[in-house]
């Protein structure tokens, strides 16, 4: 088992940013591709960005050049840090991992955290 804890959310304004941190624990993650997704109020999960442990990155398109994930030497730590926030980034962030890094990026049989709110709002 993986366990996964989000901090890090709370509310920006509109331009503003944001950095969001993810904790693993459990079996030993050096293997694993690690994420982000999130979800908005009424909107499916989305994938948002993750990086496999070797240092691949992935990202949603449209979220280049704004988020940026990154992750520790130990391993253990993804944070994704988040520039020029819109309300449209409102969302609940889910941390994710998997073993494999196409299988996360699906979002289908993932570990995942308890998710941080995050609410861009003037």
């Amino acid at each position: 088992q993986v366990q996964l804890v989000e901090s890090g959310g709370g509310l920006v304004q509109p331009g503003g940013s944001l950095r969001l941190s993810c904790a693993a624990s459990g079996r030993t993650l050096s293997p694993y591709a690690m994420g982000w997704f999130r979800q908005a109020p009424g909107k499916e999960r989305e994938f948002v960005a993750s990086r496999t442990y070797a240092g691949v990155t992935y990202y949603q398109d449209s979220l280049k050049g704004r988020f940026t994930i990154s992750r520790d030497n130990a391993k253990t730590t993804v944070d994704l840090q988040m520039n020029s926030l819109t309300p449209e980034d409102t969302a609940v962030y889910y941390c994710a991992a998997h073993q494999s890094s196409s299988t996360l990026r699906t979002g289908l049989n993932v570990y995942w955290g308890q998710g941080t709110q995050v609410t861009v709002s003037s």
